[in-house]
């Protein structure tokens, strides 16, 4: 048994089916991670330069676009490395420090969209109140603990898996998560199964949360055109959001649970891939095309640039 606990690198098996296109992939992916960055920071500046936008549902896009910038950076960079290289090969701290970052990405993500329900709930149903129940320091505290309790969580899920020792060394993904991490275990503790499963309930609870609060503003906006019509400009873009964001997540931990082996590597990327392409990308154009106050800003974000290069060139 002594040897079990040498293993210092993981294999990415995942890449096996790469290697004839990979140039092309590497270019396509280049693309789509500039793409993310261009559209997530381009809302984050926009929001951040105008005090105009300095509302809570806009503060909370932000994180939002933040946290797309961080979850991705867990993936691209090493993705592109390895596209080019000839071994697929990540140290077990750094399986577990992308592993992490991925995992508790996908967490703030609930956790800021469980936040933009309730701003949205309390500004249709309880107007009266809202400026006392979102003020400035209330919502920083929101914030606060919505990257937080992700971060802790995940922290303390990954401690769980890094003090086990290894058996094998192949994970049969692109990129690390706790999950398979965890397979790779001699043998699974109780806090493996505890931990993990705490936090599925945790989060399933974001969900259950999220539900109930649309179900107090449809029935809200019944009796009002006025709260149909900030249902339909403000609520509809993060609908859309969380169901990019939640559809996703399910597709992708159904698929690693119960995926058929049938299908080829390439199409197992792209559904490993799925969640870390589609809502970075889609989320800020969804929010930045639908909002009009955030729409016109950016517009002149765009068009003082484009001034700007012209000026220069």
């Amino acid at each position: 048994m002594d040897n079990v606990s040498v293993i210092s690198m993981f294999t990415l098996s995942g890449f096996s089916g790469t290697f004839s296109h990979r140039v092309t992939l590497f270019l396509l992916t280049l693309l789509c991670y500039c793409v993310i960055w261009l559209v997530n920071l381009t809302i984050v500046v926009t929001i951040i330069m105008d005090k105009n936008l300095h509302e809570p549902m806009y503060i909370f896009l932000c994180n939002l676009c933040i946290n797309g910038l961080y979850g991705t950076a867990g993936l691209y960079p090493k993705f592109l490395h390895d596209l080019l290289s000839t071994t697929y090969l990540i140290s077990v701290p750094g399986c577990f420090l992308q592993g992490f970052v991925i995992h508790s990405s996908a967490c703030a993500d609930l956790s800021l969209l469980a936040l933009m329900a309730y701003d949205r709930y309390v500004a249709i149903c309880r107007p009266l109140v809202y400026h006392s129940m979102m003020n400035t320091k209330r919502v920083g505290v929101y914030v606060f603990f919505a990257w937080i309790t992700p971060f802790y969580l995940i922290f303390i899920s990954s401690v769980t898996t890094v003090t086990s020792r290894f058996c094998g060394s192949h994970i049969p993904k692109i990129y690390c998560i706790n999950l398979l991490i965890s397979k790779l275990a001699c043998s699974a503790s109780i806090a493996q199964v505890v931990v993990p499963a705490f936090n599925y309930t945790f989060y399933f609870g974001h969900a259950v949360f999220i539900i109930w609060t649309y179900f107090f503003l449809v029935r809200s906006c019944q009796s009002s055109k006025e709260n149909r019509h900030k249902f339909m400009q403000t609520c509809l873009p993060h609908l859309f959001t969380l169901i990019i964001v939640v559809g996703s997540l399910m597709f992708d931990l159904l698929y690693m649970r119960f995926g058929s082996q049938e299908f080829s590597e390439n199409v197992k990327n792209f559904m490993s891939m799925e969640i870390l392409v589609i809502p970075p990308v889609i989320n800020p154009l969804i929010y930045g095309f639908r909002l009009t106050q955030l729409r016109k800003r950016v517009s002149h974000v765009i068009s003082f640039v484009v001034l700007f290069v012209k000026f220069h060139s």
